[in-house]
């Protein structure tokens, strides 16, 4: 049984640990910037109740204007892919911010002009929850030259 709740302070090094497995994905200069905003900025855990409640993915997010966020992080751990663990954590993270007034949520994942594979479910992935690609930005700031940014955007309510 998988549960979703508000992340908390104590939460960071277990979200750390589910980046860790995913090296594919996650560099290990991600782990300081999810460090540094987790205790400030809105997030989500999986938890596995039948495994004394571990992590077993998250989603943070950061506040950009009142009616604006960015998902900055979405992860859960490679043997519980597939389940709908991570849809579960979106919906539950899209949900929260519309309660508290935001309108547009922006995704930043690497764009397919970088060819690299086990970024194609990925994309996907935010495809099939509503996400339309508005952009691709190389170099992106922050981001290392050569992975061009695929910016994707999902309307929450209706902005006009």
């Amino acid at each position: 049984m998988v549960s979703i709740r508000n992340a908390l302070g104590a939460d960071v090094e277990g979200c750390i640990a589910v980046l860790t497995e995913l090296p594919d994905y996650f560099t290990s200069d991600t782990h300081e910037h999810v460090r540094a905003s987790m205790p400030s900025d809105p997030a989500w855990v999986a938890l596995d109740e039948e495994t004394e409640g571990g992590i077993i993915g998250f989603v943070l997010a950061e506040r950009r204007y009142p009616t604006a966020a960015e998902i900055t992080f979405a992860a859960v751990r490679p043997l519980r892919r597939g389940a709908g663990i991570g849809t579960q954590l979106v919906e539950r993270a899209l949900h929260d911010l519309t309660e508290a007034g935001v309108q547009l949520v922006e995704v930043k994942t690497l764009d397919a002009s970088a060819g690299y594979e086990p970024y194609v479910a990925t994309r996907s992935f935010w495809e099939r929850r509503g996400f339309v690609q508005i952009d691709c930005i190389d170099p992106l700031p922050a981001w290392q030259p050569g992975n061009p940014s695929a910016i994707y955007v999902a309307a929450l309510n209706a902005t006009r």
